[in-house]
């Protein structure tokens, strides 16, 4: 658990300057510019569990996600795209399934299946494997952020989970439960989305 004291004076020092948290004109301005509505009513549109059953179709929309996405590195997007689209049907198959089952069947095999196909061309990256289930569920999923995590994690003295490059289910499993505990504790203007409770914390965390 974040410590809460440590938790509200972060708050404090945000509603200062935003006093409508992220209703905040200003934090309204800055959402746009990341398309967060935009993006999640798309990510819900593409891969419901019957869209999951076309894989060429799911496959070219996990490009679409990844591309558009202004969470994840420009130097990330082309790699993914070029390893998906370079990929024979069996592989195809595989990955759509994993991701299938991070959002609609037993997670942990499908994060751990993701891991491992992207593993193979070096793309095992945590931006990668969590920015679907972000949008496509953002009050209950994570988006993992290296920095934004391990600043998180050093800022609260978090002894565990422990913030390693290569994503595991088992940190993320963690991870997850540390931010929907700790986003109960402050103003809910404060956490209209996951992505959005990380961000008031990578920005106010030194």
């Amino acid at each position: 658990m974040l410590d809460a004291k440590k938790l509200k004076v972060l708050e404090g020092d945000f509603l200062m300057q935003y006093p409508k948290g992220f209703s905040d004109p200003e934090m309204l301005k800055i959402g746009k510019k990341h398309n967060v509505v935009k993006m999640t009513d798309m990510t819900k549109e593409c891969f419901t569990k019957q869209a999951c059953s076309n894989v060429h179709v799911t496959a070219e929309n996990m490009i679409k996600v990844v591309s558009r996405s202004s969470m994840v590195s420009m130097f990330e997007k082309p790699k993914f795209r070029d390893f998906v689209r370079g990929m024979d049907e069996n592989e195809k198959a595989f990955l759509v399934g994993a991701l299938s089952q991070i959002l609609h069947g037993k997670q942990q095999l499908g994060f751990e299946a993701m891991v491992d196909i992207l593993k193979t061309q070096k793309l095992a990256k945590w931006s990668l494997i969590t920015i679907i289930p972000a949008y496509y569920k953002p009050t209950k999923e994570v988006f993992v952020k290296p920095t934004t995590a391990k600043n998180i994690l050093k800022h609260f003295e978090i002894a565990d989970p422990i913030y390693k490059p290569a994503p595991t289910w088992d940190f993320y499993k963690k991870y997850r439960t540390l931010i929907n505990d700790a986003k109960k504790t402050v103003d809910k203007n404060l956490s209209p989305s996951n992505a959005a409770f990380s961000g008031f914390l990578m920005m106010t965390v030194k």
